[in-house]
Parts: structure tokens; sequence; C-alpha cells
């Protein structure tokens, strides 16, 4: 747990298939002009992020989201009146203020534009944090959590940046009790097992990445681990190993990107008589939901659950 430090005291923190934290950076001063008004509470506040020990002197009121899963967090917490711009793929809530603005391939002179006091990120594209940094910008880089512990972190580090500490701890506490509650209602005796597919290539998530120690939950066992490759975290599974496999359940996360369902997978050579596919255990996710690390990991435990239930009850 990385430390976060007011200036009282106190103690909290924090790929899919992006880097992990481990990033060095040096420390970022909000560039606000003094002022003879008293600093809101809590403030100033040093949060250890991935790009290092992060400073900001007021809370800010002008944030801008360069990344889904934070923007996602950021209205959970109750910061969402201070995001004046979220990135081009911030898609919730439907009130978030999403714009032309890339998490991916971030353009300097528009984020500036907008004169932000705080960017939230999650990847350092194209050395955004030091071309920010550089403008007197500051940066707060989350990189994509690869345990569930680390998104609890980052929801605690996003809501003491923004001033919502207590809401943001709130909703910590709120996810922890809902998974414990999950976890302990799940047939784990029964002996499950399940493929995730990430895309149609077919990529997969093995039990170490952040999506696999979700459905660890509920004791399941993953294809995919076994898998060659399977040591990056994220393998290639061919379709001979999948069908070889035979998975009790088969969970998709690209379903809205691309289209894909029961009926696809049965076309695919070797699959139509997976059992999943003939027991009727395909499992339609959201796309979104799975591949984001905010509050909505809730969402994605209880749609995985419903479906274990299911299984297990047949």
């Amino acid at each position: 747990m990385r430390p976060v430090r007011t200036a009282f005291a106190g103690a909290l923190l924090g790929t899919l298939v992006l880097t992990a934290c481990g990033q060095t950076g040096t420390t970022t001063t909000s560039s606000a002009p003094p002022t003879s008004a008293a600093p809101a509470a809590g403030f100033p506040v040093t949060i250890e992020a991935g790009n290092g020990s992060v400073t900001l002197a007021k809370k800010p009121e002008r944030i801008i989201s360069l990344s889904a899963a934070h923007t996602e967090t950021l209205f959970a917490i109750g910061a969402g009146p201070q995001v004046i711009a979220a990135d081009d793929q911030s898609n919730y809530p439907p009130e978030a203020p999403k714009s032309e603005l890339s998490g991916f391939k971030p353009n300097v002179e528009a984020i500036v534009a907008k004169k932000p006091d705080l960017v939230v990120l999650s990847n350092d594209q194209d050395k955004i944090v030091a071309e920010l940094g550089k403008l007197n910008v500051p940066v707060l880089l989350e990189p994509a959590p690869t345990k569930i512990d680390e998104a609890y972190d980052e929801i605690a580090d996003l809501g003491a940046a923004t001033g919502n500490k207590d809401k943001a701890d709130q909703v910590v506490t709120g996810m922890k009790a809902e998974m414990d509650k999950l976890a302990a209602a799940a047939p784990k005796d029964k002996k499950l097992t399940y493929y995730h597919e990430l895309d149609q290539t077919p990529y997969a998530a093995t039990s170490s990445t952040f999506i696999g120690q979700i459905y660890s939950i509920f004791g399941m066992t993953n294809i995919a681990d076994k898998a060659p490759g399977a040591a990056g975290g994220y393998p290639k599974l061919s379709a001979e190993f999948v069908a070889q496999s035979d998975p009790d359940l088969i969970f998709l996360a690209d379903v809205k990107c691309c289209q894909q369902n029961k009926d696809t997978l049965a076309k695919r050579p070797g699959w139509k008589g997976l059992s999943a596919i003939k027991n009727d255990q395909v499992v339609l996710l959201d796309d979104d939901i799975a591949s984001r690390w905010g509050p909505r990991v809730v969402d994605l435990a209880k749609a995985i659950g419903d479906a274990v239930n299911k299984a297990a009850a047949k």
C-alpha cells in the first residue's frame, strides 16, 4: 500500500493489457497562485502515484480524466462536478463530459487549452506526464491495477486528490462488502472451468491478472492458466486449445466491439460441440465493465456470480 500524506498526517493508496505501476517521477505541485483564503480541508495533500509524489496545494476544480475507468471513479466518489473534460472513451456515467481528448494519443496543446488544475490518467503515452510537467500542469498517474486491492487503493487516491476522501472510503467499503458477499455465496465445490475471452483472436486472461483474480473468488479453474504463453498473463489461445480444454463456462468480453455470442462461437472450428455452447453457458459480458477497474467491478463480479450459480444448479 502506498502512503497518502496530508498536511496533518494519515495513510492510504494504490494491464487490462496495460503496464502496471513502477514508473518513477518527480513531485508535481499545483501552480495555482497563492490566495489568502484558507485551503480546503485535507489540503495540501501528497499522493504517492505511478509518477512519484504528486502534491496538490488546493482542491482541484478543473479536472481532466484521460481514463474511462478513472472517469467512472471520479463520478462515483462525488468529484463529477470538478471534471471539466473526459477522454473520448469515457462513456459512463452518461453525464460525463466526454470530449475529443485521447488517452491513447494525448495532445498536450489540447489538454492545456482547457486550463486543467489536475489531469488524471492510467498510462504515460508519449511521455505525456513529463510534457505536462514542463507546463506546470499537475498530473496523477494511476496505472491499470494488477490486483483488486490496487483498484481499491486507486479509488482512495482519487478521493484524497480531489477532496472527496470520505466518499471514496465509503465506495471502497461498499465494494469490499459486496465482493465478500459474492465470494461467500459462490458454490466452490462444483470445480467448474471457464474461459474469459478478451477478443476473438482469441486472447485470454490468466488467474494472475486483475480480471483473473475477480474470477478466482468463485472457485473456478481458468483454462488459460495452462496455455502456452500463460506466464505473460494474456496468452493467445488456439481454437484447438480451447476445444480440448472444453470449459464449462465461456465469458465473452468482446460482445459490443466484435458482436461475439454463442452462435458466432459455434461457427469456429471444433467449437460447436463445446459443453458451454451445448449447455447454454456462454455469458455475454458488458465490454466496458469487463475492461475497467472502477466501482463497477462489483457489477462484473455479480454477472460472473450469477452465471456460476446457474451452472452449478444444473
